[in-house]
């Protein structure tokens, strides 16, 4: 049976490789096959067939023998073949083996294949060697035998000293080979150990002490003669061979004597080099390593000699710096751990100075930190990898030094020192040529610095393309250690500087550009990574920080910031040693900031500016957040930042943008309606550094126009900082009225008197401004952008926000336009401005700026355009008369305006230029106070300034006359240009107004009515401009002035002024806060013109007697007739001027009480500005200053604010008491019944009626509802006392929105038929004591009010009496009167006697009912007024009773007043609307039906029943009262002032005046058609309303009469006298008036 092959374990063990993977051929395991082989199959074929061996003598050998040469020959594969004949040899000996074939056989083929190959001894060697191991391990003796005699038979093929190397020992001996295994063996370990293990060499110098004594002298000897290392080899080579050196030891000594000859590199590194072709390769290294070793001790020291030899050897190749690297310690992963614990540890010292540590804790804290230090005084282990590192750079091998770099953490190995100052030196070596060319400053010598005289060292740098190649990189490595050395600092920042320069020259080709480009960008890296943090480390250099300021100033401030922000936010991350700085820093800063004040400035700037020489960004940013937090620390601060370099305080500029851009921080404080502190703090901080210290403006400026692209206006606060503190241009709402006027005069006046702070000097920040928004293309965006924004703030930003912060945005961005406007406009030069703003067309349709903002932008183009158009003019022709001078000046504005007239068409709808001409809006638009007015007073105030400062320079001992005289010059200088300012200004000013008086007759065309004419003209005009600023709201109120004056074809100035009063609360609703102070400034001044003309009746005759714009024309509604004009005479100008007192009473009132906060605080703002002119009527003023009063109760917890503003209101309104006047002394108020045209009509708190002339005549100004709705609410109130005033007056009609109701054609015809017919009545009638005060009052009052305003209207009166105090002149008063009742008590005997006969006579006529309804009301009265107290006082209460009962009662009148004044009657016509209106508001108030007549008879019937009880009652307590009179007579004194006060506050109808507002709302214009049918109804009805109410009078007072003292008669009688000397006057008016009609 066949045996298997042995295990393929046992003979992957033993069998040699070259036969690794062979099998015998028929094993069908076989070991798997060499990898080279070209048989891939799982089982090997054999290459000897079994057919071969069975007919071997036949053909086998033969097959075989060819099998062999073929494998022979076969060159191509010859690793193959040669396996292949392995193979064929093995399987014939194996075939041998089992018996197969024959010793003999096979010897014999042997001997013939021996000869192909000269190797096949060899391989047959082998063949045997593997068979020799297989066989032994077989049990079958018989194949042991075999393999034995094929040895013996092929010994003569194979030598013997080949089988002895290849068989074993026991095979030897068997075959003969050798004599005994066992000694074989012993003699073979002999000999090993006589190769391997016994010395030869002398290793030692003191077992060959000559030899190597031989071989020291042979390398110390004089090396500067001709001597080699060639020859100095032989030499070794013959010692080394004479006495038996060893030669690793020899190379050992040669790199001794090396290391103690550094000098001569070129005699031993040849020497060593040709030696090591004797060595393997690894020895040097070896040797060089066992050396290092060597001082690898905690004590050991490498001495730098060994590096310095060991970095040549790398430098010339002659060793590979992978196998020196090993054998240096520390280990690369000690290293990493060293630099993760440096970081650590430096955290750790940050935390330490960051916390707070309580004293007891600071102490164990030190003990500590004490122990740490000494643990680490230890010595460190030497690290030999940074010694060859530092070696190399000295020599100069950057490439080896780098790769030793790269194995450890970035700047670990820079952040020792020698290593960093040996790379810094190589990197002075590498830059010296190009420094010497372009980088020494002018002057400066230098020292030049030598080559290394390596020439394997890195090639000098000839120009800037050169740095990239090694420099930039060697910089890199650097890092931020570049700080050790700050002269190559400087060196590279001068290199960068000269780089730049070539950079920004143009004139370079494309690639080179591209190449530039390149070099740029490296440039910014290196500062990035060195430059900036190696400033960082170093000790507070300022004149680095200088030196880098050079080049940094040429970079564009975009690449400027973005270092800074790397250097801020990373850089100080980025290295332990960075990490500790910055701590230090911040610490260092927390110390200096706690001692700040404004005494220790100097001291505490010097330690600021030592500081930020080296660490700006960490320290501003401290510095910032501490100003963010306590804004008192902004002063100081800015004193401080004196000692900056010009780096720093770009630095700063830097950080104040990101403290700005902070996305962290809220822009609002909590409650959402107020910016917040920090945002406040820092833009005053901006203003007050930027105007300080010559600070680059353009990245701020930046800033704030890319938020305000972004829809943010927050940041415009900044820019409103930097303008008023750069430029002394200051936008503040509180500006008084001097300074206003100061603001209109040329720019020397208002520097000197238009701002608060007198902000000298700022010529140079100004012009610093000036520049960087020109530079930078900002000038023009910024003001759209702002201009855009304003919208945007309300539209886009306010959404979510609170109104009060959306107004304060909007005001905010409104003031900074106002403000950088006029900047540009006083800054930039003609050319400049015009360069830049385009045409008012472009701005408002392309750049969608609103009108207002781009008028605003081209004005001072405007001035600039025809100042100097008219320059030319007067050069071309000299003539200096006036007029050609005012000619010239006119052609000028013609030129420059034309095209502006035909761009303004474009801005508005066709329709809008039929009512005034685009002429009319550009002049407008484009003149500015200065062109209308110069303010004399402001300039004389300002020169006495200045006479008194002189006065006081020289009354000054102290100080120096040197400075007395500059002082003096100075003052002298500038009262020299105020006075040449204010000539030049009123030159101006009389060549503008002679312009305006040619253009005036084209402004207005009134085609179509004056009304829409003066709508146009507020709405397109005055109101944008009035709010835009302070000093366009006088200038809009100038304006109007002055359009008056120029007597404008068309232009009515009462309907305008009528306009603008009448009703302002949707104006004053609609604005902002800062607007509603402009509004204010407008009414200011629009009323102080108004009480002027109302003051005197000569300045008015003087000033608008004949003016156009005070007449009155008649056009009645559907009455096309001819047209008739009448001039408005004084007397009614006053009733109107007091009806636009009332207006503004009742705007405010309403505003005062809608619970709005807007409402509220613009109307209290509005007031406070319109102070000086209004209230001017007692009654008007107690009714605001109640209103007020409420106001300071209700928000006082809820809104401080509005409660802080209603106090300040309310105090000054207070002080301003004693200048009020009563209302009779504003206009006169009740003229007597004879004639009296003009007399007005009463409504409640002072409205005022117009005179019958000029109302009609507002009919035909305007058409349409509006003037009905507002009549029908302001005749609702004083219904009543319009009729009671009836009997004495004159036809006459209130008004509301200079729009007076006209009197129908009808009633001017019954007028005319009625007056011939009743002249005798009249006459009688004012015989009768009609006008007593007791019926005036009754007139006044008695009907005045809706029902429950009379009910409570004595109560409240009380409570006001009680609330405010009486000032000094209502005392005065009260006394006066108490005098003149005790006068009177003595003359009432006959006023009785009069009123009881025309009493008697009215009975006669009227039933006895009338009486009893007489006494009914009397009873009611008292009853409602719940108090005791004389007739006068009771006629006064209100007379509260049902309509329907009254109406029946007047018509049973009708018959009885037959015979009635022309006056009368027509008033009771003219009055009919109002009767009608007055009623069907109280239906409209308390919605009661109207019932039918029967029921009406019923109801009177049991009204006259109670009536008379009452009466009876009500006499018995007269008569009780009469004799508590008598008794009490002492008390007189008080009552009577009490009545007086009430019956004024009653006549004024003031206690009620929340109601009168709420009747007069709008709501009630819905039911005008239903008023009008009624009207024509209830005319008559109305007529014998009239009759019965004087009837009731006259009854009234014939009873009272009875009971009046003296007092009362005397009053009655001077009353009397008074009335009949005013109507002689009126009565001419009046018939002026009738032949007018």
């Amino acid at each position: 049976m066949e045996r298997r092959a042995p295990s393929p374990r046992v003979r992957r063990v033993r069998v040699p490789s070259f036969l690794a993977g062979r099998c015998v051929p028929s094993d069908p395991g076989p070991l798997l096959h060499h990898p080279g082989s070209r048989r891939h199959t799982g089982k090997m074929a054999a290459l000897l067939p079994a057919e071969w061996i069975k007919n071997w003598e036949k053909g086998g050998k033969n097959e075989f023998v060819q099998l062999c040469r073929t494998l022979s020959e076969n060159k191509s594969h010859d690793n193959m073949g040669f396996r292949d004949i392995q193979q064929a040899l093995y399987e014939l000996a194996y075939h041998v083996v089992r018996g197969n074939l024959k010793h003999d056989q096979a010897s014999n083929v042997l001997g013939d294949v021996i000869e192909f190959r000269e190797d096949m001894p060899s391989i047959l060697a082998d063949v045997f060697c593997i068979l020799d191991i297989e066989t032994s391990c077989l049990e079958e003796k018989s194949k042991r035998d075999h393999f034995t005699q094929l040895v013996l038979a092929c010994l003569y093929l194979v030598s013997d000293t080949v089988l002895k190397e290849r068989l074993d020992p026991e095979t030897l001996e068997s075959l003969g080979l050798i004599k005994q295994s066992q000694q074989f063996n012993q003699k073979s370990v002999k000999i090993k150990t006589k190769l391997f293990y016994k010395q030869q060499k002398f290793n030692l110098l003191r077992e060959e002490n000559e030899g190597y004594a031989k071989l020291i002298a042979e390398l110390g000897q004089d090396l500067s003669g001709n001597i080699t290392s060639d020859l100095i080899l032989e030499n070794i080579k013959s010692l080394i061979g004479c006495f038996n050196l060893d030669p690793n030891r020899v190379l050992d000594i040669i790199l001794e004597v090396y290391e103690c000859r550094p000098e001569y590199d070129d005699f031993f590194v040849p020497l060593i080099e040709s030696y090591m072709y004797m060595c393997e390769p690894q020895t040097l290294c070896h040797i060089l390593g066992f050396k290092f070793k060597f001082y690898q001790d905690p004590s050991g020291e490498t001495p730098s000699s060994l590096y310095r030899v060991a970095a040549v050897l790398l430098q010339h190749n002659l060793i590979d710096l992978e196998d020196l690297y090993v054998h240096l310690l520390p280990g690369d992963n000690a290293i990493i751990e060293e630099h993760k614990r440096e970081i650590v540890e430096a955290k750790q010292i940050v935390r330490k100075l960051t916390m707070v540590v309580l004293s007891s804790e600071k102490t164990e804290e030190k003990e500590k930190e004490k122990e740490k230090e000494e643990e680490k005084t230890e010595k460190p282990p030497d690290n030999q990898k940074l010694g060859l590192l530092e070696a190399l750079l000295k020599i100069g091998d950057w490439q080896h030094a780098q790769s030793i770099m790269d194995q450890m953490p970035p700047f670990y190995a820079t952040s020792h020192k020698p290593i960093a100052i040996a790379l810094c030196q190589l990197v002075h070596v590498t830059i010296e040529p190009l420094y010497r060319r372009v980088g020494v400053p002018k002057g400066a010598k230098g020292s030049p610095i030598s080559s290394l005289p390596n020439k394997r060292a890195p090639r000098q740098a000839d120009s800037f393309e050169d740095l990239r190649k090694e420099v930039f990189n060697m910089l890199c490595y650097l890092g931020p250690h570049l700080s050790h050395d700050p002269i190559l600092f400087a060196k590279v920042v001068r290199l960068g500087k000269a780089f730049m320069k070539e950079f920004q020259s143009d004139g370079s080709k494309q690639e080179e550009k591209e190449k530039m480009e390149i070099l740029f960008s490296c440039l910014l890296s290196i500062t990035d990574q060195v430059l900036l943090p190696s400033l960082s480390l170093m000790d507070c250099n300022a004149c680095m920080s200088e030196e880098l300021w050079g080049m940094f100033k040429t970079f564009p401030y975009q690449y400027r910031y973005r270092l800074y922000g790397q250097w801020k936010n990373e850089t100080y991350n980025s290295h332990p040693l960075l990490v500790k700085v910055k701590a230090q820093t911040i610490d260092r800063a927390k110390y200096i900031m706690k001692r700040l004040t404004k005494e220790n400035v100097k001291p505490s700037g010097r330690q600021i500016g030592k500081l930020s020489h080296s660490n700006p960004t960490i320290l501003f940013d401290y510095i910032l957040s501490q100003i963010q937090k306590y804004d008192n620390l902004i002063t100081p601060v800015v004193d401080s930042l004196k000692y900056l370099t010009s780096l720093n305080y770009d630095v700063l500029a830097y950080c104040i943008i990101e403290a700005l851009a902070n996305p962290e921080k809220e822009r609002m404080k909590h409650d959402d309606t107020t910016i917040s502190s920090w945002l406040q703090s820092l833009a005053s901080f901006c203003g007050a550094v930027f105007r300080k210290y010559p600070i680059e403006l353009a990245g701020l400026l930046q800033y704030v126009a890319n938020q305000l692209k972004a829809g943010k206006s927050f940041d415009l606060l900044i820019l409103k900082e930097v303008v008023q503190k750069m430029a002394g241009i200051e936008i503040t709402e509180e500006m008084t009225m001097e300074q206003l006027e100061a603001m209109t005069g040329g720019e020397q006046l208002k520097a000197e008197g238009g701002y608060f702070g007198q902000i000298r000097n700022t010529k140079k920040s100004s012009q610093r401004l000036k520049d960087a928004l020109l530079d930078h293309d900002l000038a023009l965006p910024l003001c759209l952008l702002m201009a855009q924004q304003r919208n945007g703030v309300i539209f886009q930003e306010g959404g979510e926000k609170h109104l009060k912060l959306v107004g304060k945005l909007y005001d905010q961005c409104h003031d900074t336009l106002v403000q950088f406007g006029g900047f540009l406009a006083s800054n930039l030069s003609t050319e400049d401005y015009i360069k830049r703003v385009p045409s008012i067309d472009v701005l408002c349709n392309e750049f969608h700026t609103p009108h207002d903002a781009a008028f605003f932008l081209s004005r001072p183009m405007y001035a600039h355009h025809i100042s100097s158009k008219y320059d030319e003019l007067k050069k071309a022709e000299k003539g200096n008369k006036q007029q050609h001078k005012v000619h010239k000046y006119i052609t000028s504005c013609e030129l420059v305006m034309a095209p502006v007239h035909d761009a303004v068409i474009s801005l508005h709808l066709p329709k809008v230029w039929d009512d005034i001409s685009p002429q009319f809006y550009a002049t407008f638009w484009s003149l500015t106070m200065y062109d209308l007015a110069v303010p004399h007073s402001s300039y004389d105030r300002e020169v006495n300034k200045l006479k008194v400062q002189m006065k006081a320079i020289d009354d000054n001992q102290e100080m120096p006359p040197n400075k007395k005289k500059k002082e003096k010059e100075r003052c002298t200088a500038l009262q020299d240009k105020l006075l040449e300012e204010e000539k030049k200004q009123l030159e101006h000013v009389q060549r503008v107004l002679q312009r305006l008086k040619l253009e005036k007759d084209n402004w207005l065309l009134a085609k179509s009515t004056k009304n829409e004419t003066i709508t146009k003209f507020l709405q397109l005009c005055i109101f944008p401009r009035c709010i835009f600023s302070a000093i366009d709201a006088v200038y809009c109120a100038h304006f109007v002035e002055l359009v008056h004056q120029q007597k404008t074809p068309n232009f009515s100035t009462l309907l305008c002024y009528d306009r603008v009063f009448s009703d302002i609360i949707y104006t004053v609703a609609s604005c902002t806060e800062n607007e509603a102070s402009r509004y204010g400034r407008f009414l200011c001044c629009m009323l102080e013109t108004v009480t002027r003309w109302h003051s005197d009746r000569v300045i008015y005759e003087k000033e608008c007697g004949n003016y156009p714009g005070f007449l009155t024309i008649l056009r009645a509604t559907g009455f096309d007739g001819g047209n008739k004009a009448d001039q408005l005479d004084y007397e009614n100008f006053r009733h109107v001027v007091h009806k636009w007192h009332y207006k503004l009473t009742k705007a405010s009132v309403h505003c005062l009480e809608t619970g709005e906060y807007t409402h509220i605080r613009n109307i209290l703002i509005v007031l406070t500005k319109i102070l000086p002119w209004y209230p001017k009527v007692l009654n008007l003023g107690q009714a605001l200053e109640r209103r007020v009063h409420k106001i300071c109760q209700e928000e006082k917890e809820k809104r401080p604010d509005l409660y802080a503003l209603a106090m300040g209101y309310s105090g000054q309104l207070k002080s301003r008491k004693p200048f009020m006047i009563p209302e009779n002394e504003f206009h006169h108020k009740d003229p007597p019944a004879r004639n009296a045209v003009a007399a007005t009509v009463q409504n409640g708190p002072g409205g005022a009626g117009m005179p019958t002339s000029l109302t009609i005549n507002t009919v035909r100004l305007e058409e349409g509802t509006t003037e009905e709705t507002d009549k029908l609410k302001e005749k609702s109130q004083g219904v009543v006392k319009v009729i009671n005033k009836a009997v004495n007056a004159t036809p006459k009609v209130t008004t509301s929105n200079g729009n007076s109701a006209s009197n129908s054609k009808i009633i001017k015809e019954k007028d005319d038929k009625e007056k011939s017919g009743k002249e005798k009545d009249k006459e009688k009638k004012d015989k009768t004591p009609a006008a007593t005060p007791e019926m005036k009052a009754l007139g006044k009052d008695g009907k005045d009010k809706p029902k429950e305003e009379r009910a409570n209207k004595d109560d409240k009166a009380r409570e006001i009496k009680e609330k405010t105090p009486k000032s000094d002149k209502e005392k005065e008063k009260v006394k006066k009167e108490e005098k003149a009742s005790k006068e009177e008590k003595s003359k009432t005997v006959v006023t009785i006697i009069e009123s009881k006969s025309t009493a008697e006579k009215e009975r006669e006529k009227e039933p006895s009912r009338e009486r009893d309804v007489a006494k009914e009301m009397k009873s009611k009265e008292n009853a409602k007024g719940g108090e005791k107290m004389p007739v006068a006082g009771s006629l006064k209460s209100p007379v509260p009773r049902s309509e329907t009962s009254e109406s029946e009662r007047e018509q049973k009148r009708r018959k009885v007043d037959t015979h009635s004044s022309p006056s009368h009657s027509s008033t009771v016509k003219d009055n009919l609307n109002e009767l009608k209106d007055s009623s069907a508001k109280h239906y409209i108030n308390h919605t009661t039906p109207t019932l039918s007549k029967s029921k009406e008879r019923e109801v009177d019937k049991k009204d006259l029943d109670k009536s008379r009880e009452r009466s009876r009652e009500r006499e018995k307590k007269d008569e009780k009262d009469r004799k508590d009179r008598k008794r009490d007579h002492s008390n007189s004194d008080r009552e009577v002032p009490q009545d007086s006060t009430k019956r004024r506050k009653e006549e004024n109808g003031t206690t009620g005046s929340s109601k009168h507002s709420k009747s007069e709302s709008p709501s009630d214009s819905p039911r005008l058609n239903e008023k009008e049918k009624e009207k024509n109804k209830s005319k008559s009805s109305g007529k014998e309303k009239g009759d019965s109410i004087k009837a009731e009078k006259m009854e009234k007072s014939s009873s009272g009469s009875k009971k009046e003292s003296r007092h009362d008669k005397e009053k009655t009688e001077k009353k009397e006298k008074r009335d009949s000397t005013g109507g002689k006057e009126e009565k001419k008016h009046h018939k002026s008036s009738d032949k007018h009609r």
